[in-house]
């Protein structure tokens, strides 16, 4: 191909990622101006409309855009990709590489990405809920007689919604991007309008106004920052969507499309206020003419709804990769898609999340109201990807110490004081999404340290495997059965409990015996020609290594396969897969408290069972049970 056509081509490629990008990566963040400046102005915050304070606080929402998402998230923190992916507990994973040689750090490293993940959690499931009703409210501002059927539009948008995620979301993704820009384009419009009729608006820009607002009102200008971070709570999705677009794309769409329509519609929803006090109950739906309402209020639904798509996705990606890393029992994960892998469905994930956003929706029946919960989870989110991000400049990148500390000043400063507003909203609501991030925390945490705990005991009464196959090797009379048995184990150093319980009573061996250890390495992905090693450990005897990256799920036949190109070749017909089933009971001197061990059996009894989540044919399982104390 010449030059120019592959120039051509990469250019058409990165417009189109660029317009997916702007349907995923920006419905959260994108629909925020639907509520941010109505909350701003609650009455209950005590701010008088008058022109100081409107522009005081349309320069609050527009430095806290530059600062929170441009400067922090698209210039800073994307740059801290993990083998190109982003998120959370990618990026606890960066950290924990970066500072490897320091074990001391790695501890609180953990537990500051836990609670990120936990938090990111408490936001997933109030962002649909909040989003959706807000869009759905804009029909009172038509007429009154809508007030009653606002709670069953959304319940009905929401449901339909959920219902269906486990087709898949490729055919509506297809509709994601269009459906953004016309938004973006539409709120910029509305937006410009009003600016054009008052363009003494734009000098809100000068940071002056916002600093003058906050030294002059105190602590009623804290409680607004509560309401200003609004503005920025899709920040957090720009890092976890990195690796479905690529960081180009999503910053081309930030700085050509959506920083200037939000620009816009904040400073013209800012301009139509000093004009009219009173639009004050709603004035992003009062920035459109009568004739537009409606269409504004159906674009605004399909806009929210792609902006819940994105939390749901999210929320799956972070399931996926808690399973992966540790932190989570297995779950039946599903591809929807057998070209993009990032489409997946976690069917106990989509309907634990409905019955949190029902809840949400039926109990604080308004936007004003869910607002009052909306911001802590995301803003102790954003704290920790900013103490993570540092970690990562500092001792990956090398960046010196004195930079790391001027951002870290400049971003913990701005995040804390977000989060100190929004922990103010714990009464009203707050105590919602907190409660949500603490239960997942709880249970990562829990199942991370029980895991811990399994092995050790477990360890302790295994035999090592050096001993056992020398021991093989010096005895005469074993019996050895046709057939491969593939023994599933953690410790590739010790021999699997379920072996020496075969041995115990079967009293034979088969003629080929595999020992396979599948790892979860701490990056994406793992490419298919460092999947698998195979080692020949004595006369019949062999170790399969087999790697995965926390993006990508476990395939054994798939494995078994690549396996032949190691001169190992396997008839699933004549192979078996011996896998031990261990039964935790209390112990008398346990290592957690005895609450903790008992949710450690409740989550490990409803797990996904090992077979169907390594893919393998049911039919040639065996499982041999155990019983370990705790």
């Amino acid at each position: 191909m010449e030059p120019a056509a592959t120039e051509k081509t990469d250019i058409k490629r990165l417009g189109a990622l660029s317009l997916a990008a702007m349907g995923v990566v920006y419905g959260d963040i994108g629909t925020s101006p639907l509520y941010t400046l109505k909350e701003c102005f609650d009455p209950d915050h005590g701010v008088p409309l008058t022109p100081e304070n409107i522009y005081g606080i349309a320069s609050l929402v527009f430095w806290a855009i530059i600062v929170v998402v441009t400067l922090k998230y698209v210039l800073f923190v994307m740059r801290a990709d993990n083998r190109g992916e982003g998120g959370i507990l990618a990026l606890l994973a960066l950290a924990m590489r970066a500072t490897n040689a320091d074990r001391a750090r790695i501890g609180p490293l953990v537990v500051l990405g836990l609670i990120g993940a936990a938090l990111f959690f408490g936001d997933g499931v109030i962002t649909p809920a909040i989003s959706v009703l807000s869009a759905v409210e804009g029909l009172e501002v038509g007429t009154p007689m809508f007030q009653p059927y606002v709670i069953p539009i959304t319940l009905a948008v929401l449901i339909g919604l959920f219902a269906i995620q486990s087709h898949g979301t490729e055919l509506v993704g297809k509709l994601f991007g269009p459906v953004m820009v016309v938004w973006f384009v539409t709120i910029a419009v509305l937006g410009f309008i009003e600016v054009a009729g008052h363009p003494g608006i734009l000098t809100a820009i000068n940071p002056a106004y916002g600093l003058t607002f906050l030294f002059t009102h105190g602590w009623i200008a804290f409680i607004v920052l509560g309401s200003v971070v609004l503005a920025v709570t899709g920040g957090e999705a720009l890092y976890a969507d990195m690796g479905h677009f690529g960081k180009l794309p999503i910053q081309i769409s930030w700085f050509v499309m959506v920083l200037p329509a939000l620009m816009l519609s904040y400073l013209g929803q800012a301009a139509l206020l000093l004009d009219n006090p009173e639009a004050v109950k709603n004035p992003f739906y009062l920035l459109a003419p009568d004739w537009a309402l409606y269409p504004l209020v159906a674009l605004a639904t399909l806009a929210t709804v792609i902006a819940s798509q994105a939390v749901i996705s999210g929320v799956f990606s972070l399931s996926r990769q808690a399973v992966q890393l540790g932190y989570s029992p297995r779950l039946d994960i599903r591809h929807t898609s057998d070209e993009e892998e990032g489409q997946i469905y976690i069917a106990r994930a989509n309907w634990g999340l409905l019955i949190g956003i029902v809840a949400l929706v039926v109990g604080f029946k308004s936007s004003t109201n869910l607002a009052a919960a909306y911001g802590i989870a995301v803003t102790g989110t954003m704290a920790t990807t900013t103490v993570l991000a540092l970690v990562v400049a500092r001792h990956q990148w090398k960046w010196p110490a004195w930079l790391c500390i001027a951002l870290g000043v400049v971003f913990l400063v701005v995040d804390l004081a977000f989060f100190g507003a929004n922990l103010l909203k714990v009464a009203n609501g707050g105590w919602f999404p907190l409660a949500v991030g603490a239960a997942m925390f709880l249970a990562m945490s829990t199942w991370r340290r029980g895991r811990v705990i399994l092995a050790k005991r477990l360890a302790e009464g295994a035999m090592p495997l050096e001993m056992f196959l020398q021991q093989q090797k010096q005895s005469e009379h074993m019996l050895r059965v046709r057939g491969t048995a593939i023994f599933m184990t953690g410790d590739t150093d010790t021999v699997p409990i379920a072996l020496l319980h075969n041995l115990k009573h079967n009293k034979a061996l088969h003629q080929r015996v595999v020992f396979m250890t599948v790892i979860t390495d701490d990056i994406p992905r793992v490419s298919a020609r460092d999947r698998v090693v195979v080692e020949g450990l004595a006369e019949g005897f062999y170790r399969i290594t087999v790697r995965y990256g926390f993006f990508q799920e476990p395939d054994i036949p798939k494995v078994l396969r690549l396996c032949k190109a190691f001169g190992l070749e396997f008839d699933m017909m004549d192979t078996s897969f011996f896998l031990g089933r261990e039964t935790v009971i209390p112990s008398v001197h346990p290592e957690m408290a005895e609450w903790r061990e008992r949710l450690y059996v409740i989550m490990g009894r409803n797990a996904v069972s090992a077979t169907d989540f390594f893919r393998i044919p049911a039919g040639r399982v065996v499982e041999l049970g155990i019983q370990v104390q705790m």
